[in-house]
């Protein structure tokens, strides 16, 4: 089956993270015009190389300068039919337990993976609304679904309520033709797991846990995604599509 795409302009945000580059690599390939959104930047070759991408250095927690930004590009285009919204932090040595976590680090983990979802939805849903059509793919995670005796609290609180939220808006804007829904990742080789690198031995124990018997890759997210956005997918909405190798199957 060869999925299809109506619209025509993208956004999207973490662009420059495993999953983003990957994600705005295929959309490119399927002639969709694409805007990047991160801090990083991406290399020449990769924007030479995808000639429908353009990249954008901005922090999507700054309300102004990312309604600035998506304003100017829906002006130039005329629509913005998709968001993909891949922003997300996880610091593993200061997320750590609700009652040893400093607040300061619990309200920024909230305001980069919840506070941005918020701020994107404000600026980009008005915009699909002019045209009657847009389609969102929010990147949560599996850790929003389980606790975990060694946890990242904040980080799993905020991709859960992201996951409530994408609801909320599927439910207001269906009858506006804007679908919203969210992928839960499990584990994924991106720089977001780079400690892998430093203990190969780790990754090796993790992948005997997974059923499929290995981690996952950004194409295996960038898949699901596509699939979500395609005209195929146009009656699915509100929903999570989990890609974590089986291991939420388990008992």
């Amino acid at each position: 089956m060869e999925l299809l795409y109506k619209g025509k302009n993208a956004v999207v945000t973490g662009a420059c993270g495993g999953m983003g580059l990957e994600i705005s690599k295929n959309l490119s390939e399927n002639g969709i015009n694409v805007l990047m959104l991160d801090l990083q930047s991406p290399s020449k070759n990769f924007l030479s190389e995808n000639i429908n991408c353009d990249f954008k250095k901005l922090d999507v927690t700054n309300l102004n300068k990312l309604k600035s930004t998506i304003e100017k590009f829906y002006k130039k285009n005329k629509s913005i039919d998709y968001l993909i919204n891949t922003t997300g932090v996880l610091w593993f040595n200061k997320d750590v337990s609700a009652t040893d976590i400093k607040p300061e680090i619990w309200d920024k983990v909230f305001e980069i993976n919840l506070k941005s979802m918020m701020y994107l939805s404000k600026t980009i849903v008005p915009l699909m609304k002019k045209n009657n059509f847009g389609s969102m793919v929010h990147i949560s995670s599996v850790d929003a679904l389980s606790g975990d005796d060694k946890p990242q609290d904040a980080y799993g609180a905020s991709k859960a309520a992201m996951i409530r939220l994408s609801k909320s808006l599927a439910i207001q804007f269906a009858s506006k033709n804007i679908r919203s829904n969210i992928i839960l990742p499990g584990p994924i080789e991106t720089g977001m797991q780079k400690r892998w690198k430093k203990n190969p031995k780790a990754k090796k124990n993790l992948e005997k846990f997974i059923p499929l018997q290995r981690v996952g890759k950004p194409q295996d997210i960038s898949n699901a995604c596509m699939f979500l956005l395609s005209d195929q997918a146009n009656y699915i909405t509100g929903t999570e599509i989990i890609v974590d190798g089986g291991i939420t199957s388990k008992p």
